[in-house]
């Protein structure tokens, strides 16, 4: 049986490995040495695997040095696709991942990605820094494969082993073998693609069909907003109907929905087409941080605030509930408008690192807010510790004429003074 190794330990590569280490020898390995370290006394900053289920996973070792992978055959690729300041992707972590496998790859390994990329990246990338690296020749010495992530941070119904699996290789047989080696983890099948681009292209439009539709529901939202109509009660009339698809108005950030339309429109516009449906919905959902800040404000004059110098509480800075992932967090667009109108924003989150937040955002997260401090306070995501709070509990930490802005409509319509 071929030994394993999973470039990058994040979200998309624990869960992974710690599936195949329940069955076979695997290595996790990952440049942050922090990281291995709390992996090696079974503990998971991302919360998406438990001690428990660390333990479980007996053939699994881990390491952050490359001579702890130099003898696997197999490398899984699942580092990070972010994109830059401009939209454009960013695929330096790829290219460097691709590098450190180069450096060990040997006669007849095979090189697997699961990091979200456009149509032909595997080959036209990534495949190209294993040769010059390696100096090996491609479909003759080396082999490639690209199996999709399908993981969904915060979610413990929906995990690595329950979701369909989608898989390719570079040639028939090594296609063959890839869905082989997954189909012995994944409990709810796998599906074989034709070829590494169909089984890229199939992963960056699901997330940009769902990216689609949540922005149609957003354009929705201030349609009604303007129409003085509560969107929530419209869509649970409309969900009546049995094929109206259940989407709701927010922010959309996050390491998928928020980036990878992105990665679609820029192989199109690289072969010459202008995408305009996608990225329309990528302005929509982009819009509507300052959109729901500009509300609070309109809010806030209305109840009689002041609004340079009111403070504002916002609740849960994480880019979905029930996660600690603040990658591409859209709650700081709402902060930065809220701060560009002259409020004071104190912003707690019972799931998120503090040190996390400032490293990358520049803000603090507040531990204990105080009770009756605050002229606005926006439940922006709700987990679960703050959708159990009733909405007096909730209005304790406001003033006397306290704004309440439920944005994602997780309290009882009517029991918040504002929502999407």
């Amino acid at each position: 049986m071929k030994k394993i190794a999973v470039i990058g330990l994040g979200y998309v590569g624990l869960p992974l490995a710690a599936a195949f280490g329940e069955k076979r020898e695997i290595v996790g390995f990952d440049i942050n040495t922090k990281r291995i370290a709390e992996l090696k006394v079974g503990v998971d900053y991302t919360r998406e695997v438990s001690r428990e289920e660390l333990a479980a996973a007996s053939g699994l070792s881990f390491t952050d040095n490359l001579e702890g992978i130099r003898d696997c055959q197999i490398y899984i690729v699942t580092v990070p696709t972010p994109i830059d300041e401009f939209k454009t992707p960013d695929l330096a972590p790829l290219v460097k991942a691709s590098e450190t496998v180069g450096q060990v790859l040997k006669q007849g390994d095979i090189v697997i990605y699961e990091s979200t990329v456009y149509p032909g990246a595997t080959e036209e990338v990534c495949v190209p820094v294993l040769e010059k690296i390696s100096a090996l020749a491609f479909n003759k010495d080396f082999f490639a494969g690209y199996s999709p992530e399908r993981i969904n941070p915060g979610d413990k119904e929906h995990r690595v082993t329950t979701i369909k699996k989608v898989t390719s290789g570079s040639t028939y047989e090594i296609a063959e073998e890839i869905d082989q080696l997954y189909a012995d983890i994944i409990k709810a099948g796998t599906h074989k693609a034709s070829s590494i681009k169909v089984a890229e292209a199939a992963k960056v439009i699901e997330n940009t069909q769902r990216d689609l539709n949540i922005a149609l529901i957003n354009e929705l939202s201030m349609i009604f907003s303007r129409l003085k109509i509560d969107t929530h009660e419209v869509l649970a009339a409309a969900g009546t109907k049995w094929n109206f698809l259940p989407f709701k108005p927010g922010l959309v950030g996050g390491h998928c929905i928020g980036v990878d339309p992105y990665y679609l429109t820029h192989k199109a516009q690289s072969i010459g087409y202008h995408p305009e449906i996608i990225l329309a919905g990528r302005r929509v959902n982009d819009s509507m941080g300052p959109y729901a800040a500009s509300e609070l404000v309109k809010a806030m004059i209305k109840a009689g605030h002041t609004v340079f110098n009111s403070r504002v509480l916002i609740m849960g800075f994480a880019f979905k509930e029930n996660c600690p992932d603040l990658r591409n967090t859209r709650v700081i667009d709402v902060v930065r408008e809220l701060q560009e109108f002259g409020c004071i924003v104190d912003i707690t989150d019972c799931w998120a690192e503090s040190a996390e937040a400032e490293h990358e955002y520049g803000v603090t997260l507040l531990e204990s807010p105080k009770n009756g401090d605050y002229d606005a306070l926006l439940l922006a995501v709700p987990h679960r510790e703050y959708a159990l709070k009733s909405s007096k509990e909730l209005r304790s930490y406001l003033k006397e004429d306290g704004v309440l802005f439920d944005l994602k409509g997780v309290l009882p319509l009517g029991e918040a003074d504002l929502r999407l």
